[in-house]
């Protein structure tokens, strides 16, 4: 009899000491209760760094409050959307907590969206006040006619900072590249600093903000289709947090620990698994504005002390290129923790070489706000898997028809917990589509469980490609191809053909200037079976990201010569 998955949740048999299978939900209070609690705690500790300066937890929760009575002042109530566009600067925490303070809900925006992307995120929203860094404000004057809003902070780089920050500032407005040009109407325009000091002589009105009031407006789906919004109660993001504390055994907050955070603060595996994560433990974020910024980056790590760091395979791969990499000081560090996209053999190992630190693997989604699953911390290697499911978190592998699969069967995977979203802002039947019928949601990845539980990503299921009747998943044919010595970065796409249905093509940057087309499917044809096996190879300069790093598969198989 083929032994299928069931309600007994075999990953509970491999859960590190200590960790208990489930979380007590309706305890944890509100993101707002989580704050306020941490700005009394840990006062005198630095709750971010940037810039070579730090902000206290005292200091950011005064600025926040200030920022929240001015919020109110402007009408923000309990439920309205406030945008926030905004890289990994000092006012983005500012503006997130003045927001919650408010009784908001933070809508996310991307600061690199075009006029365009921006109109349609911030109309579909209903957001009626943006906060920007004035790095970005000229894509909202050019917005300007076809949005509906009341209010526009202007933010600069160090705001929050103080003297250093003012002179950031400086610095930044000197560089024209740094701060386009812009004009937004007198009346609508505020500075940030200026609403700050406003709000200090304004009466903060403290709000009931409840488990299922919305958090956040998170969007998702950029990258296969049209965005939508997942809805993120403050019950779901704070389950999470405490679902990742719990299961990394980081709930000790008597020693203070440093995350690098280099992915940006507005995608939700910054948002939570880096600042809030940290909030409620009284940690410290070492703000990165600008991770492409190599040098510049290095030299962040090399002046600072950290313990803990996040990232996704392209920005581990690009520090492990880089030749002063090897000399920043990794001796406090406690663990690394990988999302947001597979993370390559060889880019993990190169890694181990360097730090001494194994990159810690885990999964989730924006609508999972976000982990699913993590490997274990302390692991000495990396396994290539995913890990296991988090407490309170039930996870099945389904086929099409929605039913479990057996072990070692690959399916989609499917998530029940308290960090699942409400639903997709004003899109039921899109809400409809990705749940099944008894409450679990439908992720659109491939997965396998096996026997004990733990759950290896295959692959996404719009990705896979169909060779002659046969799968082709192309992060194992990444996988395979970034082994060779002479490649940077690559990717894998599926274009049509008329002898196989699909084949399988291959985008490379290469590393060694001399690499070969040929050399590429030689590599290829000694570890991959046959229709594995890239039929085209398409060198190429850079490979299209979003603004956390992924590969963008859509716009290659849009370039792709062969489509």
């Amino acid at each position: 009899m083929i032994e299928r998955q069931e309600a007994a949740k075999p990953w509970l048999a491999a859960y590190p000491p200590g960790v208990p299978a489930a979380i007590a939900v309706e305890e944890l209070g509100t993101l707002v209760d989580m704050f306020e609690t941490s700005t009394r705690r840990f006062a005198d500790r630095t709750a971010v760094i940037c810039f070579g300066s730090g902000l206290t937890y005292a200091a950011l929760g005064g600025m926040a409050r200030a920022l929240a009575a001015w919020l109110q002042g402007q009408g923000v109530g309990k439920g309205d959307r406030v945008a926030i566009m905004m890289p990994n600067v000092p006012a983005y925490p500012v503006a997130l907590f003045g927001v919650l303070l408010a009784g908001g809900t933070v809508v996310n925006v991307n600061p690199l969206y075009t006029p365009r992307e921006l109109t349609a995120q911030l109309n579909d929203s209903g957001a009626r006040i943006l906060i920007v860094l004035e790095n970005f404000a000229h894509t909202v004057a050019t917005a300007l006619p076809g949005l509906s809003l009341d209010r526009v902070l202007v933010a600069g780089p160090g705001d929050g900072l103080g003297p250093k920050g003012a002179l950031v500032n400086l610095a930044a407005r000197h560089l024209k590249k740094a701060v386009p040009a812009y004009r937004l109407p007198a009346g609508l325009s505020h500075r940030f600093t200026a609403a700050l000091k406003a709000g200090r002589s304004l009466p903060f009105r403290g709000v009931a903000v409840h488990q299922s009031d919305l958090a956040f407006l998170q969007y998702t789906g950029g990258t296969t289709g049209v965005a939508k919004a997942a809805m993120l109660s403050h019950g779901n993001v704070v389950a999470n947090v405490v679902q990742s504390q719990t299961w990394l055994r980081a709930l000790d907050d008597a020693v203070p620990r440093t995350m690098v955070t280099a992915l940006p603060l507005y995608h939700i595996f910054a948002l939570t698994c880096c600042f809030l994560f940290f909030v409620r433990a009284g940690g410290t974020c070492l703000l990165i504005p600008n991770p492409r910024d190599a040098d510049g980056f290095i030299k962040t790590l090399s002046r600072h002390s950290f313990t803990h760091m996040s990232g996704v395979n392209t920005l581990f791969n690009l520090l492990n290129n880089h030749p002063r990499f090897g000399t920043v000081d990794f001796s406090k560090l406690d663990y690394v923790v990988a999302g947001g996209m597979a993370v390559q053999r060889a880019v993990a190992t190169r890694w181990k070489e360097i730090t001494g630190a194994a990159i810690i693997e885990g999964y989730g989604l924006s609508e999972t706000s976000p982990v699913v699953c993590v490997n274990p911390a302390g692991l000495r290697e990396w396994t290539g898997t995913i890990g296991y499911p988090v407490p309170s978190t039930e996870v099945s592998i389904r086929d099409a028809r929605g039913t479990p699969l057996p072990y070692g069967e690959p399916g989609e995977l499917c998530v029940r917990g308290p960090q699942v979203m409400q639903g997709y802002w004003n899109r039921p039947d899109e809400t409809a589509k990705a749940m099944t019928a008894d409450g679990f949601f439908r992720t659109g990845d491939v997965a396998v469980m096996e026997a004990n539980g733990e759950v290896r990503i295959v692959d996404r299921m719009k990705d896979m490609i169909l060779v002659s009747g046969f799968n082709v998943y192309p992060n194992e044919v990444e996988d395979v191809l970034a082994l060779h010595p002479g490649i940077l970065e690559c990717a894998v796409v599926g274009a049509p053909c008329a002898e196989t249905g699909e084949m399988v093509v291959a985008h490379v940057v290469a590393k060694d200037p001399a690499l070969t087309v040929e050399a590429i499917r030689i590599h290829a044809r000694a570890q991959l079976t046959g229709y594995k096996v890239p039929r085209q190879v398409v060198i190429r300069e850079s490979l299209p990201k979003t603004n956390v790093g992924k590969v963008l598969r859509r716009a290659l198989r849009a370039d792709d010569p062969a489509a």
